[in-house]
């Protein structure tokens, strides 16, 4: 990574919140380049950022249903652990963004190239953001019904619409508001979650069986297959935050890039270990096939409410951020609109899926089935764009990647830069032949059904994009 140079005016920026970023100011800069008069802040604001992002219901879920696999407490908990290591590849990703100024959407170019990149973003930042969207849009529903059955109130089709609406238009204004406000609001949600989930742990404690193993304890083949399925479980969170630079733009070029990744990685690790740990805990005590009305049986009366409105509040933080990287997407496919429009139009479509899926259909089931094969995909994205910032050490031109006339420098061949692109195509490929979700591929048919697709999908994408795209970025990075 690129050395820390003190700057006497690093002090200054850090101190001076510019105008266009002012917390009550709608954000006025979208994927364009953030110049260095700009920037402000210190790294530390990250860690809240992404620990308000990371105490979900999901995560609270996914702890639940490690032991609903038939693993062990233990072994759930180092599943735990393992899989959100992963955490480590998000701060990494999010060091560019100060090197750059510029979003993650946009320094993806100099992986896959201008045209190569907005492909990139259509599928793997726009698509899979408004999927993740309606999904934890219709467990904060969820949640949110129950709040409103509390208060005498029936959660009919009308009172539900106006939920869902609610619910998004608190996450999108947010959203529209941007990075400002998001800096400025993640601290105290964090510390009002963190003051919610310590009651529940209480509680779980209180009932938890702390030597639970299953009454058929897994064995061989079947107790591998599901240990490598709940760390991709798991990592599939984290690995999903290929967009951290998003919000680490707007420190100032001189912030220590070791800070950057620190603060996001442990944002996003201890509270998601916490929470999903907390999770598998009460799935010794309740069952966590329905977690929300399991837990209430074992929480203080007076506290439900509360509970449930501390699942609606993790899940609107959660989706604030992704709702602003998905309108970063959509810019950066091509669209000349507005970062503000964009975040709205991505608000309206995940809210019609939600509303579709919640009381027409099982279309979020379609979704959820979906995005488990979405790890096919993810785990190479992260890999390539990891690797890249390995290589260039983090050296990218934010000027040179925000011009997108054909003979730039990320233009490279017809606008796609091949390294990357085969890299990305040969990881999904490889992952697609392992999997064994929805369908079971040869590998992990030969394999008992043990499946290898994360970490294979995203070695092969790694060591590909070494060996055929070291060239390419030597060549752009000394373009700096």
């Amino acid at each position: 990574m690129a050395s820390t140079i003190p700057d006497p005016g690093a002090a200054r920026a850090e101190a001076t919140t510019p105008a266009d970023d002012r917390p009550g100011r709608i954000e006025a800069h979208g994927i364009d380049h953030i110049s260095d008069a700009e920037r402000h802040g210190n790294p530390r604001e990250l860690f809240a950022v992404w620990a308000a992002a990371s105490v979900n219901y999901l995560s609270l879920v996914v702890g639940g249903a490690l032991v609903l696999m038939g693993l062990s407490l233990w072994q759930s908990l180092a599943v735990i652990v393992v899989g959100n290591l992963f955490s480590v590849l998000t701060g990494l990703v999010a060091t560019p963004g100060p090197a750059a100024g510029a979003p993650s959407e946009v320094i993806t170019r100099a992986l896959y190239g201008v045209i190569g990149n907005r492909v990139n973003n259509a599928i793997g930042g726009w698509l899979v953001s408004v999927c993740y969207f309606a999904l934890n849009l219709a467990a904060a529903a969820t949640a949110a019904f129950a709040l409103v059955e509390k208060v005498g109130i029936t959660a009919d089709t009308p009172v539900k619409i106006v939920v869902v609406v609610v619910i998004a238009a608190l996450t999108l204004g947010i959203s529209v508001y941007g990075h400002g406000l998001i800096i400025k609001l993640y601290l105290p949600i964090t510390l009002a979650l963190a003051g919610a989930f310590t009651v529940v742990a209480l509680a779980v404690f209180k009932h938890a069986d702390f030597s639970y193993v299953p009454a058929e304890r897994l064995t061989g083949t079947d107790l591998w297959a599901v240990l490598v399925a709940g760390t991709a479980m798991v990592a599939s969170g984290p690995l999903s935050y290929t967009t951290s630079a998003d919000f680490s733009r707007y420190l100032p070029r001189t912030a220590s890039p070791k800070a950057v990744a620190g603060w996001t990685a442990l944002g996003s690790f201890i509270p998601s270990v916490v929470v999903c740990a907390l999770g598998a805990f009460a799935a010794t005590a309740v069952d966590m096939t329905d977690p929300q009305n399991a837990l209430q049986g074992i929480l203080p009366g007076w506290f439900v409410p509360v509970f449930l409105l501390a699942l609606v509040l993790g899940t609107i933080s959660i989706n604030a951020l992704t709702a602003y990287s998905a309108g970063l997407a959509l810019q950066a496919v091509g669209l000349r609109i507005r970062r503000t429009v964009s975040v709205l139009f991505d608000g309206t479509v995940a809210v019609g899926l939600t509303l579709y899926g919640l009381l027409v259909s099982n279309f979020l089931d379609t979704v959820s089935n979906a995005l488990q094969m979405i790890t096919v995909l993810i785990g190479p994205l992260m890999a390539v764009f990891a690797t890249d910032v390995v290589l260039r050490r983090n050296r990218y031109d934010g000027v040179a990647l925000s011009d997108e006339t054909p003979g730039s420098t990320f233009w490279f061949t017809g606008g796609v830069n091949w390294a990357g692109a085969g890299s990305l195509v040969a990881g999904v490929v490889a992952a697609a032949l392992c999997v064994n979700t929805l369908y079971t591929g040869p590998v992990a048919a030969a394999l008992g059904g043990i499946d290898l697709s994360l970490p294979v999908g995203m070695v092969v994408s790694s060591v590909l994009y070494v060996v055929l795209g070291r060239r390419a970025v030597e060549a752009t990075a000394a373009a700096r």
